[in-house]
Formats: structure tokens, sequence, C-alpha cells
């Protein structure tokens, strides 16, 4: 067994000089090759989740804030805006234009046929007579010129024009207008068009007038917007001889559309 040899709590001195004191050990202790070194673990640092589960919900948070107050926004100018037509239309009370086919003469309606019943050519010719009121007190109407196709069963019988004018407050304007046309017809055509001239009622007309116009209210201008005019309800006879026959539109009404473009689409 070894001895253990304890020092004393008081150092000596050895001429005046402290000693430090040595203290011994086990023998266990002093060998170092009985011990076994310990090895660290390497320091791996954890994901932190919760920073980017913290960023997510900001931005899911801002995302709605934007939309909540985006939709707000056109909530509030889709308000105004009818508010604003509400209190226009209360003060102006505007009304759209109003057109009416005064006459229709038709000086010229042939439809031949070749002798090998492969052709077949239309020639018509029609004088128009029309009037266009304005039944508003404190709008004025621009128009561009007008663009006039007169059909009888779909088919297209008869193209014509009317120059631009501007319709005043509470004003009339009347004008007149020449649809002619000489061109081939399909066989198709030629059947629907045959059925329609043997009638004894007459032919039945369409007149359609397509233009764009721009409204005036004091210094307020609008954008050009287009129309399109309608009118239905003309019967007409071929003519006899070179005296021109006149159509009755006792019972014609002319309807006036918007005409609104949306990309390839007008409605």
């Amino acid at each position: 067994m070894t001895d253990r040899v304890y020092p004393s709590s008081k150092p000596t001195t050895n001429g005046g000089a402290a000693v430090p004191a040595v203290a011994t050990t086990t023998a266990a202790t002093a060998n170092p090759s009985n011990t076994k070194p310990q090895l660290r673990q390497p320091y791996r640092p954890q994901p932190q989740y919760h920073h980017r589960r913290h960023r997510r919900s900001n931005c899911h948070c801002n995302f709605c804030c934007c939309c909540f107050w985006s939709i707000l926004i056109i909530l509030a100018l889709a308000l105004l805006a009818a508010i604003a037509g509400a209190a226009v239309y209360i003060l102006y009370r505007p009304h759209r234009p109003e057109f009416t086919l005064t006459s229709v003469r038709i000086a010229k309606l042939n439809l031949t046929t070749s002798s090998d019943l492969s052709t077949s050519h239309l020639t018509t010719l029609f004088n128009l007579t029309l009037s266009s009121k304005n039944p508003n007190n404190h709008l004025t109407f621009s128009y561009e010129p007008f663009a006039l196709s007169l059909s009888s069963s779909d088919v297209q019988i008869g193209n014509g024009s009317i120059p631009a004018f501007t319709s005043g407050t509470k004003n009339s304007t009347f004008f007149r207008s020449i649809l002619s046309t000489s061109q081939d017809l399909d066989v198709e055509s030629v059947k629907s068009l045959r059925s329609d001239l043997r009638k004894k009622t007459g032919v039945a007309l369409k007149l359609q007038m397509d233009t764009k116009v721009k409204v005036a209210m004091g210094k307020l201008k609008s954008k050009k917007v287009g129309i399109r005019v309608t009118c239905e309800g003309i019967k007409g006879a071929v003519p006899k001889g070179k005296s021109p026959s006149l159509a009755s539109v006792a019972n014609s009404k002319c309807k006036v559309d918007l005409r609104i473009k949306i990309w390839k689409w007008t409605f």
C-alpha cells in the first residue's frame, strides 16, 4: 500500500521565502494511461422553423390587408360613380336620340338569272328620307358619318351613307340617302329573295345604320360611343315599269342600341 502524505495547512518558510505545498496523489490518478479521453459531440445548429413560420404568417397577413383595402377602395369608387350617375340622371333626365323613317322609294329591284341558271345578278336603287330628333334639353349629339345597309331575309340588297351632323337640344334633323347595289348572288340567297319577291304583301325590308356619337353637356364631352339604329316593319313592292314604287313605312319602328366593343367582341 502507498502512504498518503497530507501537507500542513501552513506552508513552511525557507530563508524567508514561502515554499508551496506539494500534494501527492494516488497511483491511479498519477498514471494518465488508465483514464479514457472524453469525446465532444460536434455542434449542429438546429433549424429555426419558428422564424420561417413567423415570416409566412406576416406575409399572409400583409396580403390579406392589401386585398381588403383594394376591395374597399373599389367599392368606394363604384359607390361614388353610382351617386354621380344618379345625380346627373335626376338633374338632366337624359334620353336616347330618336330616328324615324319617313319614306322609302324603290326605283329599281331587279333579279336576273342567266339562261344556264349558273349565275344570278341583283340590281337595286332606293331613295330614303329619315329624321333624327334630340329630345333632351341639355344634351347635344355629334354624329359621325352613318353606314346604311338595307336587307331582305338576311340578304343585303342596298348600301349607302349619311354625312356627319350635329343634333342640338330639342332639335330635329331631316336627311336623304340613296342606297344601291349591283352584285352576284349565291344559290341560297337567290331562293330566299325570290320567295319574298313573290309575296303579295310585299317585300319585308330592314334598314340598319351604324355610327359613333359624342355627347356634350355644357363644357363636358363624352368619348365616342358606337350606336346601331335598326328600322323594321317596312313593306315594299317591286316597281312596274320606270315609275318607282312607294314602300309602306306606317308600321316601321326604329330602335337605337349602344354598340360597346370589348377586345374582339362588340355588344
